[in-house]
């Protein structure tokens, strides 16, 4: 198969290119190649922008991954625009291909994520939530708002000849990258815990089950729409930092504050005190097995 592939130097994206090159034709789209040539290998084709390009015809498949990482920093209103406009062009500019081609792709798999449900509390919710129209309540949760026009952007390539598979991504845990990684320092040292009331949902799931995922949609002639990319068993972060805890064999009894944490981050401190429980229904309808589905072994395998 030829996939055209972004965001294929990021956390996930760098291990998913080793899953994909071994049956498949690569061509990897990033901002720079000669990086990438030297990270990922010279048996894949790179390109470093779409300009050349007026159509899709040569590709099969489509998975778009590209973004700003949305925690890296501080939300400032230039890190915002950087953060939606690293999605949306992107998202657009593939869209406008794949529907200006003849014999377009199959498939397009793109990333979104959790963060479109907003606020729920601690009430379980899958791929059924009926998503309400942005207004002036919920403009301002940024998370939706970036990931409403993204989606939008992504389903607006889909027809009979492609379908388009939109992946919600949770809390993806693995060790070169994510949140996970940050977390391991202070939780060794024994300075972890649960963050405000700790009753605020985590919706996680393990790197390779994310990648397995990534790959399953790509194969299964059938799956088409919204799949939530998050393990069938979602905690609250008080059980997730108790069993960090004891993954790392380290107590877990310094609580963080949710006014100290906002201190520190601003508004991206809600990505972590207003969490979700979030169900991964439709993919395990359409027979997608988890590896991982417990947060108990997840840990585990990575941790040892």
């Amino acid at each position: 198969m030829k996939i055209l592939l972004t965001g294929a130097t990021g956390f996930i994206g760098h291990q998913l290119v080793r899953v994909l090159s071994h049956e498949n034709k690569l061509t990897i789209l990033t901002r720079s190649p000669a990086v990438a040539h030297h990270q990922l290998g010279a048996e894949h084709q790179y390109l470093g922008n779409l300009t050349s390009l007026s159509d899709f015809n040569e590709f099969d498949a489509v998975i778009n991954l590209a973004g700003e990482p949305i925690a890296n920093k501080r939300w400032s209103e230039k890190q915002k625009q950087l953060i939606c406009q690293s999605r949306w062009k992107m998202t657009s500019r593939i869209a406008q291909l794949i529907k200006a081609s003849d014999n377009p792709p199959w498939v397009l798999v793109s990333s979104s994520a959790i963060g479109i449900y907003g606020k729920q509390g601690t009430q379980p919710i899958d791929e059924s939530y009926v998503l309400t129209p942005l207004d002036e309540s919920t403009t301002n949760d940024f998370p939706l708002r970036v990931c409403s026009q993204w989606e939008e952007l992504a389903l607006s390539a889909q027809s009979d000849n492609t379908r388009v598979c939109i992946i919600r991504t949770g809390l993806v845990l693995g060790l070169s990258g994510g949140a996970l990684a940050k977390m391991l320092l202070p939780y060794k040292l024994g300075l972890g815990g649960p963050i405000g009331t700790g009753q605020q949902g985590m919706s996680w799931i393990h790197q390779d089950d994310h990648i397995n995922l990534i790959v399953f949609l790509l194969n299964q002639e059938k799956c088409q729409g919204i799949f939530n990319a998050t393990a069938p068993a979602p905690v609250s972060n008080d059980t997730f930092s108790q069993l960090l805890g004891q993954a790392l064999s380290r107590p877990v009894f310094m609580p963080m504050p949710t006014i100290i944490l906002k201190l520190l981050l601003g508004e991206m401190s809600e990505l972590l005190t207003q969490g979700q429980y979030v169900l991964p229904t439709r993919a395990e309808a359409a027979g997608f097995k988890f590896t991982y589905p417990e947060l108990e072994q997840a840990f585990a395998s990575l941790i040892d």
